[in-house]
């Protein structure tokens, strides 16, 4: 059986998916994601949640993606005008 995610993993995912089905969401130099598969695997990686990974790096993982989101350097915030720079 699957492990059960947090709520603070729920919603990166969450988050995640909602700017790969608005075409928000890229990857880190190959430009706009357009593969489902691919998204779920980002959302998984920065909500620290996927199983191909060791535990400190999936520890470590929600923690850049926090600071992220505070900052406003997500694709989402900056769309709605929140980016802090």
């Amino acid at each position: 059986m699957a492990k059960k995610q947090s709520n603070a993993q729920k919603e990166t995912v969450a988050r995640v998916m909602h700017e790969y089905k608005h075409g928000e969401l890229e990857t880190r130099g190959a430009g706009k994601v357009k593969s489902p598969r691919q998204a779920i695997a980002i959302a998984l990686h920065e909500a620290g949640a996927s199983r191909d990974e060791d535990k400190a790096t999936n520890q470590r993982n929600p923690r850049r993606t926090k600071k992220k989101e505070q900052q406003g350097k997500t694709a989402q915030a900056e769309k709605e005008g929140h980016s802090r720079r």
